[in-house]
C-alpha cells in the first residue's frame, strides 16, 4: 500500500493550491484520511481530516481557507487551499487508515510529503 501526494508548489500570498493524495496497492477499505504539515524537525501538525462518510475536521489555522474532500471510488483525497499565507509554508503529508482485507485491521500509512511554499 502506498500514499502518493502531489500538487505542492510555489505561490504568492493570497494564492491557491490544490493537493491530492491517492492510495494504491492491495486495498480493501480506506477509513479516515488527513493532511498534516511539518512545522519543525520533530513536529507534524494536523491540518484537516475527513472520514469515509465525508465528515471533516479542521485545524483553526485552516478553517475558512482550506477545504478537504475525497473521492472514495478513486481512493483519493484533496486539499483545496485558498488565501494562502507565508506561515502555510511547509511540507504537507497525507495520512490514511487502510485495511488490506476484510480480515485485517486498518493500519496507518503516511505519504511522502509535498512542499508548499508561499511567498510574501
Amino acid at each position: 500500500v502506498q500514499l502518493q501526494a502531489s500538487g505542492g508548489g510555489f505561490v504568492q500570498a493570497g494564492g491557491s493550491l490544490r493537493l491530492s493524495c491517492t492510495a494504491s496497492g492491495h486495498i480493501f477499505s480506506v477509513d479516515d484520511m488527513g493532511w498534516y504539515r511539518q512545522v519543525s524537525e520533530n513536529q507534524r501538525e494536523l491540518v484537516a481530516t475527513v472520514t469515509s462518510a465525508g465528515y471533516t475536521n479542521y485545524a483553526d489555522s485552516a478553517k475558512g481557507r482550506f477545504t478537504i474532500s475525497r473521492d472514495n471510488a478513486k481512493n483519493t483525497m484533496y486539499l483545496e487551499m485558498n488565501s494562502l499565507k507565508p506561515e502555510d509554508t511547509a511540507v504537507y503529508f497525507c495520512n490514511a487508515d487502510i485495511a488490506r482485507s476484510r480480515w485485517m485491521a486498518p493500519r496507518n500509512y503516511w505519504g511522502q510529503g509535498t512542499l508548499v511554499t508561499v511567498s510574501s
